[in-house]
């Protein structure tokens, strides 16, 4: 304790040098912070979302959709057969097809009762629209306004969507869907929005419209009806054995578990951003241990003839090296804390700028702060503290008292 305080009012009567420490470790901590959230913030993030939806089991016809496309025929016979796997609870079906509506003023903002403009009429400014079918009894949104959709004819919309269209519960909307391909319209679906809906692997920028699944197949005008993209499972019990059951019945399916999703992300999708972290963090900790260390070695300097005098007087060689060791540990602490919070205002920045990439789910986040983030934010900061502290305690420990005061006494 009395080697800190000294070591705090070395730091008071230099506080210029002191503040350019305690600010530069804060910089530096504040993106050391940042890279150790963004090490594993996206698995983190994946993994809570993938828990909040409900299902724990993953059902493809191939196992990568995105690639081919290829989707789960005769899917309702499918869902049912699923259904009565021993040990499955909850199964749905999903289906999304690319899809329109017609901004304000298109046939969409006709008022209910209406039949607004004729469909072979001009065509109006549109705004593209995922349409996505369920096939089971459990909703894979969370409701934020309104009810759950009951008769043929009624959805549910995300926020986004409604407020590009400017609609609300109970609203008539026209969406035209391209069921075969991009350029294959239909004629307009008249919908009716039941709710307003969260849905957790909605993309940033997309309007969703989603419906049960005979709302979707009526829109496609029957075109490859009762088919799906994905099928969820919930099981009652062990997620594996759940899977393995459901492998073991439907060979020509792809099946997996969340934590399979997430071991397949972790080794080919974000391994760039840990590296990415790795290399940052190297990076800002070399800066660190260079700020310390310089700062260090010329307060030092600048008090070697002190630092004799108090040898003299009887101080001991161990407890003017815990005095330099005191004012490392009193710069990276202070620095360490203030980095906490300007690292969480950076954060919230640099999330917002990456999540605008395509392809990112809108409640997903890089940047997640885990128990152990500040437990390995500290523990590093503390080894860069000890090490920056090195040179300058060589220098203190091997102080020639004699001649030191020698030649202060001469200069």
């Amino acid at each position: 304790m009395i080697a800190l305080r000294f070591s705090w009012r070395s730091l008071v009567r230099q506080p210029a040098r002191a503040t350019l420490g305690i600010l530069g470790v804060a910089a530096v901590g504040a993106l050391l912070f940042d890279m150790l959230m963004l090490s594993d913030g996206l698995i983190v993030s994946m993994r809570d979302l993938l828990d909040r939806t409900g299902f724990d089991v993953r059902i493809t016809a191939s196992g990568d959709l995105r690639r081919d496309g290829d989707r789960i025929r005769e899917a309702s016979s499918v869902v049912a057969s699923i259904s009565r796997v021993p040990g499955v609870d909850t199964v749905i079906g999903l289906r999304f097809v690319d899809a329109e509506a017609d901004l304000p003023g298109g046939a969409a903002a006709a008022p209910e009762g209406t039949g607004g403009p004729d469909a072979a009429g001009p065509r109006r400014d549109t705004i593209d629209v995922v349409f996505q079918g369920v096939l089971g009894q459990t909703a894979p949104w969370t409701l934020v306004e309104g009810r759950d959709p009951g008769p043929a004819g009624e959805v549910v919309v995300s926020r986004s969507f409604a407020d590009a269209m400017h609609v609300g519960v109970g609203a008539r909307i026209a969406v035209r869907a391209r069921c075969v391909s991009r350029d294959d319209v239909l004629p307009p679906a008249r919908l009716r929005v039941s709710g307003i809906a969260e849905f957790p692997f909605e993309l940033v920028g997309d309007n969703t419209v989603s419906g049960p699944m005979q709302v979707v197949d009526a829109a496609c005008g029957g075109a490859r009806a009762d088919e799906a993209d994905l099928i969820l499972a919930k099981g009652t019990g062990e997620t594996d054995l759940t899977a393995t059951a459901i492998r073991d019945g439907h060979r020509a399916l792809s099946v997996a578990t969340n934590e399979q999703v997430l071991g397949r992300l972790q080794r080919n999708g974000f391994t760039y951003f840990r590296q990415i972290s790795v290399v940052l963090s190297t990076v800002t900790l070399a800066f660190a241990l260079l700020l310390i260390t310089v700062l260090l070695t010329v307060s030092v300097n600048q008090r070697l003839g002190e630092i004799a005098a108090l040898r003299a007087l009887g101080f001991s060689r161990g407890r003017v090296v815990a005095d330099v060791l005191c004012e490392s540990m009193l710069i990276v602490g202070l620095g360490g804390l203030l980095s906490l919070p300007l690292g969480a205002l950076l954060a919230q920045g640099l999330d917002g700028i990456l999540k605008s990439m395509p392809g990112i789910p809108s409640q997903m986040s890089f940047f997640v702060l885990a128990p152990a983030t500040v437990v390995i934010h500290a523990a590093l900061l503390t080894a860069t503290a000890v090490a920056a502290s090195l040179y300058p305690m060589q220098i203190v420990a091997r102080l020639p008292i004699a001649a030191t005061l020698r030649n202060e006494v001469l200069s």
